[in-house]
C-alpha cells in the first residue's frame, strides 16, 4: 500500500513561491489579491511568500494598480527583471549574433560581428542604442541584427592565417559580448546559451563538428566557458530554433512538430510529447546528411554533398532560381536564397515554387514516415520567406509522398530563432537555480 506524503513546510513554500514567481513573469506585475485569486492560496500566505520574495530581492513593489484606491491592497509586486542577466549567441560560419537581455527575457542590447569567407574578424559591429526591446519575441520576430559599426577599425592585414584570424574573432566577440553587457546595465552574466552548429553532446555539452565547421567555434566556446560566475550551455542551433518555435511561434499549441531549417544550410529540430529530443550522441536532426534522389552522389561521414542538402541549402536554392530567372540580392547577413524566394512569392512564380517545394517534402517525407510528427514547421530565413504560399505547396507534395496526415506550417520566428531559443533558454536555466524547482 503507498502511503500519501504530507509536504514538509519548507517544501511547501518553496512550491508556492515557485507558484507567484511563474505567474510574475508571465503575467507582469500583479496585486496580493490577484495572486490570492490566481494561486488559490490564503491571505497570510501570500502575505509571507511576497515578504520572503521581497527579502530574497527576486520581487519588489512596481507600483500601484490604478484600479483600486490607493493603499496596501493596490500595490503592485513585479519580478525584479535586473537580478540576473542573460545572453543568447548564434554562431554560424558567417560570424556571431548575439543579444543580452534581463531575467524576464527583454532584450537590452544586440551586437553582430562579421567573419568574412576569408575568417578575418574585420567585420563590423552594432552596439546597444540604448532602447531596450520588448523581450525574445523582438528578436524572434526580425532577421539577425544589421551590422553597422566596424569592430576591425585599425586593424589592417591578416591576423596569421586562420589559426591567427579565429583567435581573434575569438577575442572580439567576447569583448563586444561584455560591453554589450555593460552598456545595458548588466555587471555579469549570469547565463550564456550558445546556439552553434554541429553536434552536442547530451552528456558531456561536447561540440563535435558535423562537418567541417571553422576551429573558431570551438575556441570562442572555451573562452566564454573561462569566464567565472556564468553559466555557458551549449545547444544545436537549430534545437534552439526549434525552441522558439515552439514556445512563442508557429508550434505553440504543438505537443508534436518538426522544424525543417532553411538558412544557409539545412537541418531539423524534434519536439515529441512537447520534449525536444536529441537523440544518443545529439545528432536528431541532421537531415542534411539525409542521402536523398536528384543528387550527384552521396553524402559522407564528413561531408554531406550529395544529401539533401544538395537540395535545398542557400546555394542549391540560388542555383535553381537562377535557372527560372529570380536573382536578388542579400539583406546584410541572411542567404541570399531569402530573397530569392521572397522575389518568387512576390511575383508568383509558380514553377520554381512548385519544384522547390517538391525538393523540401522529400526530406520532410522521410521525417514523417518515422516520426509522424503530424506537423512540420519550414523555418529559418527562406521558410519565413516562403510564407504560406511555400508551405501549402510542400504539404500538397508530402501528402503525395507520405501516407501519413500532416500539416506544414510557415515559420514565423525566421533567422532570429535561434537567439529567440538562445534567450528562453538562458532564461529557464536562471530562473531554475533562482527560483528553485524544475
Amino acid at each position: 500500500m503507498t502511503t500519501a506524503r504530507t509536504a514538509t513546510p519548507s517544501t511547501a513554500r518553496a512550491i508556492n513561491d515557485r507558484l507567484a514567481l511563474d505567474l510574475l513573469l508571465e503575467r507582469g506585475p500583479l496585486t496580493a489579491s490577484d495572486l490570492r485569486t490566481l494561486t488559490g492560496l490564503s491571505r497570510p500566505t501570500v502575505a509571507d511568500l511576497i515578504e520572503r520574495l521581497q527579502r530574497s530581492g527576486l520581487v519588489a513593489q512596481a507600483g500601484e494598480s490604478a484600479a483600486l484606491r490607493r493603499g496596501p491592497n493596490a500595490r503592485l509586486y513585479g519580478l525584479v527583471a535586473d537580478r540576473a542577466h542573460l545572453a543568447g549567441i548564434d554562431i554560424r560560419a558567417t560570424g556571431v549574433s548575439l543579444v543580452v537581455a534581463d531575467l524576464t527575457g527583454r532584450t537590452l542590447g544586440t551586437a553582430t560581428i562579421a567573419a568574412p569567407a576569408g575568417g578575418e574578424p574585420g567585420g563590423p559591429v552594432r552596439l546597444p542604442t540604448g532602447e531596450a526591446g520588448s523581450g525574445v519575441a523582438a528578436v524572434a520576430a526580425s532577421q539577425p541584427v544589421r551590422a553597422i559599426g566596424a569592430v576591425g577599425a585599425g586593424v589592417t592585414g591578416s591576423a596569421g592565417g586562420e589559426a591567427g584570424e579565429g583567435d581573434l574573432l575569438v577575442e572580439r566577440t567576447v569583448d563586444v559580448l561584455l560591453a554589450t553587457a555593460t552598456e545595458a546595465g548588466a555587471r555579469e552574466l549570469h547565463t550564456v546559451a550558445v546556439g552553434a552548429p554541429g553536434l552536442v553532446d547530451p552528456v558531456s555539452g561536447a561540440l563535435n563538428n558535423s562537418g567541417k565547421l571553422p576551429e573558431w567555434h570551438s575556441k570562442l566556446l572555451a573562452a566564454l566557458r573561462a569566464r567565472p560566475g556564468t553559466e555557458v550551455i551549449l545547444e544545436n542551433e537549430v534545437n534552439l530554433a526549434g525552441i522558439a518555435e515552439h514556445r512563442m511561434g508557429a508550434a505553440q499549441g504543438r505537443k508534436d512538430f518538426a522544424l525543417i531549417w532553411l538558412s544557409h544550410g539545412v537541418g531539423a529540430s524534434v519536439v515529441l510529447d512537447g520534449r525536444l529530443r536529441r537523440g544518443a550522441s545529439g545528432g536528431t536532426g541532421e537531415i542534411g546528411f539525409l542521402p536523398v534522389p536528384g543528387t550527384i552522389g552521396l553524402p559522407d561521414a564528413t561531408r554531406c554533398d550529395g544529401g539533401f542538402h544538395s537540395l535545398v541549402s542557400s546555394a542549391a536554392i540560388c542555383e535553381l532560381g537562377a535557372r527560372y530567372g529570380l536573382h536578388a540580392e542579400p539583406d546584410g547577413p541572411a542567404p541570399v536564397a531569402e530573397a530569392v524566394v521572397r522575389l518568387a512569392v512576390q511575383r508568383g512564380a509558380d514553377a520554381f515554387l512548385e519544384e522547390l517545394a517538391g525538393r523540401i517534402a522529400i526530406g520532410a517525407s522521410a521525417i514523417c514516415v518515422v516520426l509522424d510528427p503530424g506537423c512540420v514547421v519550414l523555418g529559418g530565413e527562406v521558410g519565413q520567406a516562403g510564407g504560406p504560399e511555400l508551405a501549402a505547396r510542400v504539404e500538397r507534395h508530402l501528402a503525395r509522398l507520405s501516407p501519413l496526415a500532416t500539416e506544414v506550417r510557415a515559420g514565423t520566428a525566421g533567422g532570429g530563432a535561434v537567439l529567440a531559443g538562445a534567450v528562453l533558454t538562458a532564461g529557464d536555466a536562471a530562473r531554475r537555480e533562482l527560483f528553485g524547482g524544475e
